[in-house]
């Protein structure tokens, strides 16, 4: 990336970036820590990246109109901060996968000033504003997820090791 691209282009990668640390902090991880709760809330790696699926559906796909694949859990009971019992780092990185495949096409076909409007907020926004918006919330999960996969192994860094 230059660090002098425009504005369509800037804004994605940082997403890309941020997206991508979420990922590395499962690398190398049993099955058993993904999913261990480290907070008295019960925050697990893989529910957070399973969090940030569902997010990404929402704002960035459902709110332009798109379709969003079938959830099996419902988001807006916190179902999706939970990895359950049955479900494994595949199926959820995979369901993560998915719902940045289906994000980057909304922000591949769309113009940032294209307006949308969340089904859970009364509100239009711009393409734009819900990038920033899922890019901030990345990010912070990403912090937790730093933080978490510090108490399971000491394990620290925004980024990959190169």
């Amino acid at each position: 990336m230059l660090y002098a691209d425009d504005e369509t282009t800037t804004l994605r990668a940082k997403l890309d970036q941020e997206r991508d640390a979420v990922l590395w902090k499962l690398a190398g991880l049993s099955e058993e820590q993904v999913r261990r709760p480290m907070t008295p809330s019960g925050t697990s790696l893989l529910g957070l990246v399973k969090h940030l699926a569902s997010v990404e559906y929402g704002w960035l796909v459902e709110t332009f109109g798109r379709e969003v694949e079938p959830l099996w859990f419902d988001p807006y009971t916190e179902e999706d901060m939970i990895a359950g019992p049955d479900e494994t780092t595949a199926q959820i990185t995979d369901f993560y996968a998915r719902a940045r495949a289906a994000a980057d096409r909304v922000l591949t076909e769309l113009p940032l000033d294209t307006l949308g409007r969340p089904s859970w907020w009364d509100v239009e926004c711009s393409l734009r504003w819900v990038l920033v918006r899922m890019t901030a919330e990345t990010a912070r999960h990403a912090g937790h997820m730093d933080i978490v996969r510090e108490l399971i192994d000491g394990a620290t860094g925004e980024y990959e090791p190169s």
